[in-house]
């Protein structure tokens, strides 16, 4: 093929061939040559090198009007990232709200493994990890897009996205079947967190619709443009109406909100002091915690202590000081023995709530000097300070010499050291005894009842996982002077929607922290609400129609302000064949100028041959 040159026209050289013009994209192997130096593109490069490794302008190409952007193979690496961002964000939602349940987490594991080690902190990381990864991924992605350019994606990103959604799809699918219970705490966040990622969800929609109507508006196949307009409709008048549905006890009407519930130290204050020793029930004290709980088991030879695993393998040094004695029942040891063993070190060395460096020397030695306390203990420390007392009996295992007596035993201590109006009496078993022979105790329940069974039993308080929280349920047990208690609440957000529900008490391993919460984090009335979600509907209603009109106007080359001469030849497109043609014009002074000829002449023998790729 032969190729002639004219200097001829306005603006630089053009190339003929046989009378028409070539198109200059098979010309390749100079495309690659030039466009290595002729570089002038640094956002689409640097957007389309870190999504598929394509640097160089000559490795890319773009989408034209009406065309797909990628291959099927492409496509589907697309729809995988979009599925794998959405499941990573799911199981990175579903675990850090989990937050307040982490302890539990790691000491399963350390029952399960033999060892300490913060999993759920690990856990949380890697998620966060890789959801970050899997966002700037699809950001990357919906970038070029907006530029017109087709999709590549890089095969170690294509592996980093598998890896990715077989994690979020592992981690999901094992802790809902360990961790079921935690599905409902996500629920129960959505009723504080719901007004805000509606926000959010709502401004995301708004910023894809620049892309969508780009692509929609240069689609020549009315069945792609439906397809394609009608799933983002349908996603966001769904996230419209979305509020229609919500619900959470924090919007409410002004002056409703009742006092904040009472703190009630679980275990005394576990993230300053080794959980149940004197120390422990004296932060919490310090903190400010109204109530003190702690659970309950007979030695041997009918001193009740403090202990709330059934051995004593986790919370004290018993493998160093009877060692044949590891697994054995903590009933079974006498309070001779009991009080051998160190119940302080295992907190400074384990860490379990990441608080130890906080502590001040004096702290530190002071939790390396504690030891188990017995039931007395505990209860003097808590007459003397006026605090509510919360416990649970185990019962000791067979042949313990105490194993049917151990109720009267107990209550006995109870009797000899504090007033029986300060304990919110728990054990289920002989209540009806417990309640005749001392009725000043405050009977508690650990299950929900209706009123009248309630009533029955004397029952003046429920202690209730925070999972079962239920506004409509605390205010009929109020209304008949019935409170409920909630455990184990330490995150400030699930404090926040328990006092907004109504609860009396909560019982937390954060007292220090709970204390300082002098307003609910999160309070609405129903009108901000209203006015809230209207608002930012309205508001992304509004951009999004502009952006789509925008569109609507350039690729029809409509003057989008007064004056403008704007018109679909100044498009991006235009502005691509006129960055071609800029290179070929630098490319024309490459060839001899002896071998260039006017167009049209009857001479061309001597042009010279370009050969196409």
């Amino acid at each position: 093929m032969v190729a002639c040159f004219s200097d001829d026209e306005p603006g630089g050289r053009a190339i003929w061939f046989s009378g028409a013009v070539l198109k200059l994209g098979k010309l390749k192997l100079v495309r690659r040559q030039l466009l290595q130096r002729y570089e002038h593109q640094p956002f689409v490069s640097c957007l389309a090198g870190l999504y598929g490794c394509q640097w160089r302008r000559y490795q890319r190409a773009r989408a034209q009007p009406g065309e797909c952007c990628c291959s099927r193979v492409e496509c589907g690496s697309f729809g995988l990232l979009i599925l794998t961002f959405f499941l990573s964000f799911l199981f990175l939602y579903f675990w850090s709200e989990a937050q307040n349940d982490y302890i539990d987490f790691d000491w399963f594991n350390f029952g399960t493994l033999g060892f300490w080690f913060p999993w759920s902190l690990v856990l949380l990381v890697v998620a966060a990890a890789l959801f970050t990864y899997i966002a700037l991924l699809l950001v990357l992605a919906v970038c070029l897009l907006s530029e017109g350019q087709r999709l590549y994606l890089h095969w170690s990103h294509k592996t980093g996205i598998v890896v990715a959604l077989a994690f979020s799809v592992t981690a999901t699918a094992i802790l809902s079947d360990l961790w079921s219970k935690e599905w409902k705490t996500l629920l129960l966040s959505l009723q504080v967190t719901a007004p805000f990622l509606h926000v959010a969800a709502v401004s995301l929609m708004a910023i894809l619709s620049w892309p969508i109507a780009l692509h929609f508006f240069r689609m020549n196949k009315r069945v792609r443009q439906v397809a394609v307009l009608g799933l983002y409709l349908s996603v966001l008048f769904s996230l419209y109406l979305v509020p229609l549905g919500m619900y959470s006890p924090c919007i409410k009407e002004a002056g409703t909100l009742g006092p904040a519930p009472t703190l009630i130290g679980h275990r005394g204050a576990p993230m300053l002091a080794p959980e149940n020793t004197v120390m422990s029930f004296e932060k919490a004290v310090e903190a400010g915690g109204q109530g003190l709980e702690t659970d309950v088991t007979i030695s041997y030879d009918g001193v009740p202590f403090l202990m709330h695993d059934s051995t004593l393998s986790r919370t004290t040094n018993v493998a160093e000081v009877f060692p044949n004695r590891t697994d054995a029942d903590a009933s079974m040891f006498t309070w001779a023995e009991l009080q051998q063993l160190n119940a302080g070190d295992w907190f400074l060395s384990r860490d379990p709530f990441g608080t130890v460096s906080t502590l001040s020397e004096a702290d530190c030695s002071q939790a390396h000097n504690q030891s188990v306390p017995s039931l007395a203990q505990f209860l003097e420390l808590a007459a003397c300070s006026d605090k509510l007392v919360l416990f649970d009996l185990h019962r000791p295992s067979h042949g313990h010499p105490y194993y049917q007596s151990y109720i009267n035993t107990t209550l006995q201590v109870v009797q000899a050291h504090i007033n029986s109006s300060q304990v919110m009496w728990l054990p289920a078993e002989d209540r009806e005894l417990v309640q005749a022979v001392d009725p000043e105790l405050q009977q508690t329940s650990g299950v929900k009842a209706s009123i009248q069974e309630l009533t029955d039993g004397h029952i003046t308080r429920l202690n209730l996982h925070y999972s079962t929280m239920s506004q409509q349920q605390f205010s009929k047990y109020q209304s008949v002077n019935i409170s409920t208690n909630l455990y184990v609440i330490s995150q400030p957000w699930l404090y926040t929607l328990a006092w907004c529900a109504g609860a009396q008490s909560v019982t937390t391993n954060s007292v220090h922290i709970l204390s300082n919460i002098n307003k609910p984090l999160f309070l609405m009335t129903p009108e901000e609400y209203n006015l809230m979600w209207i608002l930012t509907d309205a508001v992304s209603a509004f951009l999004i129609i502009a952006v789509f009109k925008f569109h609507w106007w350039r690729e029809r080359g409509l003057p989008f302000w007064s004056g403008s001469r704007q018109t679909h030849e100044n498009g991006p497109y235009s502005k691509f064949r006129t960055e071609l043609s800029d290179v070929w014009s630098i490319s024309s002074t490459n060839v001899r100028p002896d071998l260039r000829s006017v167009p049209g002449s009857p001479s061309t023998p001597h042009l010279p041959t370009i050969t196409e790729e």
